[in-house]
């Protein structure tokens, strides 16, 4: 933790500043903040010039270290990332959340939650353990009747968090700039010294490992003369030491680390957790504005992957396969098509190892991710089955636009970023953890084989007529150009309750012969001698008569049921009876 070696200890935890666009984020993270980074509070031209933040800023606040981490002396470190808020911008929040320990929902006192709020609520629950809700723009608010407003706002967020995982988190009232943006600096802002002592009370020692690779997101990327160009951002994983060799995986490029720097203080070794500047030579800024760096070869770029994924509960609609989604990987966001599966039928209840999938074991492909609302869930209840069962676990092959760089068991989130941005509706619709990559660009030869992925084919067709008492003539199950010598073998199940084995073709309409090794029962033989017999006598009559008997037919033909199941991935598309 230490930055340093005769330095006082400097716990550092990272507060992510998430809220609708205009609820004040930018100017609370200024009121709480008393050291800016580089990256803080709109330096970008374009923000200042739009007046929202477009970027991750992030500044940090310094404070005595609370007693519940431990014995002092030493320093409560808060880097505070400012997300943007606006909804074009997700894909730079879903980025921020995942450096994120504590966050603070900034809530616009005059309006509530709003569609923002919400998904920032959404990424909060997935990619965060505590939260803090801070009701903004309090002096909006008339005097007399300040009190009792915030009060009733307090209720109802605490309402809205009722069934998240932050239920009974603190709810602080502030005004980061009274006056709003053009007002004096002289004017100071409410209840910011009370919103501190809460973020004091909820820090907590977030763990952090300096073992394994080292990787780090960059989100700021400048150059400063005579001195080299510097990437600033946060440790994800490992540490880092003066003089370590970093690689940047999406350029295939190692730089040497020349010097570091802790919000303008020189260090020489930073760890998991710390935000840090690393300074390197001859490398043009322009290059990388945002990603991640490494220890040389530990990342990897991927062209698709297997995902264990849940719905998000606010997404509206169902996950369809083969869809399209904004897929955010690590901190790059590209498009990517899914396909669903499930274990096989047997194994919903089965528990499934964290965090590793099994090659060895049989996957049920869906048409959509199940859930209590989705389509199949609906048709079953409409033929009255009962509850439907839900596999606890379900997978997801995403297949990418554009190769990805990221480490093993990362976040994945899956969005439909596309929506109107003005639709009141969570865009957020999947979330989920990323356990295999594939980097073969020909993955699908290498090693989509490999997946074991069946689909369930049903055939239905139906007896024509009785050959002997040991096989029939079926019709209805294939087409005439089908190639009916690859179902040879096959067994197949009248209506009547015999098996039979399809034993070839019979002539050239797409009829074929099956064989029944028990024979057909007397009841079958009768039933199906009597119907070819009403066919015969309505061939010799005129169209007429021909029409009825085959409705009086079909009023009970014997059919043919051909089960099998066939593996999405296999090339030579073999047909498989259990």
């Amino acid at each position: 933790m230490a930055a340093g070696t005769a330095a006082p200890r400097v716990l550092n935890v990272n507060v992510g500043v998430l809220g609708h666009i205009d609820s004040g984020k930018t100017a609370l993270a200024r009121a709480l903040s008393t050291t800016g980074s580089t990256a803080a509070f709109d330096r970008a031209p374009q923000s200042r010039a739009r007046g929202i933040t477009l970027d991750l800023g992030f500044s940090c606040l310094r404070t005595a270290l609370p007693p519940q981490l431990g014995p002092g002396p030493g320093e409560l470190q808060f880097t505070l990332v400012d997300c943007p808020g606006h909804a074009s911008l997700i894909r730079t929040i879903i980025g921020g959340a995942q450096i994120i320990d504590l966050m603070m929902l900034v809530i616009d006192v005059t309006k509530g939650m709003q569609t923002q709020s919400a998904e920032c609520l959404v990424i909060g629950q997935i990619a965060c353990q505590k939260m803090v809700v801070v009701l903004n723009k309090i002096d909006l608010l008339p005097e007399g009747k300040r009190q009792s407003a915030i009060e009733k706002m307090t209720k109802k967020m605490q309402k809205t968090l009722e069934n998240t995982k932050f239920c009974g988190c603190p709810i602080v009232a502030v005004a980061a700039k009274p006056g709003g943006p053009e007002a004096p600096e002289s004017e100071n802002p409410l209840g910011v010294s009370e919103l501190i002592e809460v973020l004091k009370s909820q820090a907590y020692l977030p763990s952090r490992d300096p073992s394994g690779h080292f990787l780090m997101a960059v989100d700021h990327c400048f150059s400063i003369k005579g001195q080299g160009t510097v990437m600033t951002g946060t440790i994800l994983s490992g540490s880092v030491s003066l003089g370590d060799n970093v690689e940047i995986p999406a350029l295939k490029v190692t730089k040497k680390v020349k010097s570091m720097q802790m919000f303008h203080t020189p260090v020489n070794y930073a760890m998991q957790g710390d935000r840090v500047g690393i300074c390197v030579t001859q490398f043009d800024p322009k290059l990388l504005e945002r990603g991640l760096i490494c220890t040389p070869e530990s990342l990897h770029t991927i062209h698709a992957a297997i995902i264990s994924l849940k719905k998000i509960q606010y997404f509206r609609g169902a996950l369809q396969t083969k869809a399209k989604f904004h897929i955010t990987v690590g901190h790059e966001t590209v498009m990517g098509r899914v396909m669903f599966f499930s274990p096989a039928p047997a194994d919903f209840n089965e528990e499934i190892e964290e965090n590793v999938f099994d090659f060895q074991k049989d996957y049920l492909y869906q048409e959509e991710y199940l859930c209590k609302d989705s389509n199949s869930s609906e048709e079953n209840k409409k033929n009255d089955q009962a509850e439907v069962q839900l596999p606890r676990q379900q997978w997801a092959l995403l297949e990418f636009e554009k190769p990805v760089t990221c480490p093993k068991l990362c976040l994945v989130i899956g969005s439909k970023l596309d929506t109107d941005i003005h639709a009141n509706t969570c865009r957020l619709a999947f979330h989920g953890v990323l356990l295999q990559g594939m980097e073969d660009k020909n993955y699908a030869e290498t090693f989509l084989p490999k997946l074991k992925v069946y689909k369930l084919k049903h055939k239905e067709g139906q007896v024509e007529r009785v050959m002997d008492d040991y096989s029939v003539i079926g019709r209805s199950l294939f087409k005439k150009e089908t190639n009916i010598h690859i179902f040879v073998g096959l067994k197949v199940k009248l209506s009547t309750g015999e098996d039979g084995i399809i034993d070839g073709g019979f002539g050239q309409s797409g009829k074929f012969k099956i064989r029944i090794p028990d024979g057909l029962k007397p009841d079958t033989k009768m039933l199906l001698t009597v119907a070819s017999k009403k066919k015969s006598k309505a061939g010799k009559g005129d169209t007429t008569k021909e029409d009825e008997s085959s409705k009086n037919d079909s009023a009970q033909p014997v059919t043919i049921s051909l089960l099998f199941k066939r593996y999405v991935f296999d090339t030579q598309k073999k047909m498989i009876q259990s």
